[in-house]
């Protein structure tokens, strides 16, 4: 067993960016694109588990231990995004060399921190050294569950304590609530990585407010006040799914 944190990434819409491409575009692209995600988060200590298709899973504290390795895991995903953000550019400025979609890519990451099991798994011809287990379900589950409330980045709520122990306010989270998840009989608290605090803009904590707002309201069964607020933060949020 071993503390750690567990990251799952995956494109927004990969089936209509596969779908646009030829077998060797779609290489070039993959390759360039899962390159630079595994460069971020080697750099930040991050150890690359596996590649699923378009999917990257990584680990942070294994196979050496990382007592910051939640903190590590959170600024590892706002770099990931800003290097995308560069790709996308790169992408637009090469003109007709890529279709539109693949200018306005995108990329969901979840994050859950616990205990987890790690070593090497498999048969006696061939085996990973991955992790398994409960805390590592969660932490896909962070990721796939993104796509319903509309954010980029969502950890669990283990994460965001774990990461505030050693990184103070250097993240920007957002609450979110709480979801029930397949296999666990209780609702699981979970936030949005909004960025790294000298990156949020003054309009986006705004929003952060206005939202924070909104939903003590939806929690006090106002609904007209909640429909109200959350219009207001609707208006100032920094990613919509869709845009750039």
């Amino acid at each position: 067993k071993e503390e750690m944190t567990v990251l799952f990434s995956d494109i927004r819409g990969f089936t209509s960016i596969s779908e646009g491409l030829d077998s060797k575009e779609l290489t070039r692209l993959m390759n360039e694109y899962l390159g630079a995600m595994t460069r971020v988060v080697q750099k930040n200590r991050g150890t690359l588990d596996k590649y699923i298709g378009d999917a990257v899973v990584a680990m942070f504290g294994a196979p050496i231990a990382l007592p910051d390795h939640a903190f590590r895991a959170c600024v590892a995903t706002q770099r990931v995004q800003k290097k995308l953000l560069e790709l996308r550019g790169k992408w637009q400025s090469e003109g007709d060399k890529w279709p539109e979609i693949v200018w306005r890519m995108q990329s969901r990451i979840g994050l859950n921190s616990g205990n987890c099991i790690i070593g090497n798994m498999g048969s006696r011809t061939r085996f990973n050294y991955t992790m398994m287990g409960d805390n590592v379900n969660l932490a896909a589950r962070m990721e796939s569950q993104a796509k319903s409330w509309g954010v980029y980045t969502m950890c669990a709520d283990a994460t965001k304590l774990a990461c505030e122990q050693h990184g103070g306010d250097r993240v920007v989270f957002r609450p979110l609530g709480k979801i029930v998840v397949m296999g666990r009989s209780k609702p699981v608290p979970f936030h949005e990585i909004v960025g790294l605090k000298e990156d949020v803009t003054p309009e986006t904590l705004e929003c952060l407010r206005l939202f924070s707002e909104g939903l003590a309201r939806y929690y006090a069964r106002d609904w007209d006040g909640a429909v109200e607020v959350f219009g207001r933060s609707g208006l100032l949020e920094p990613n919509i799914p869709g845009k750039t």
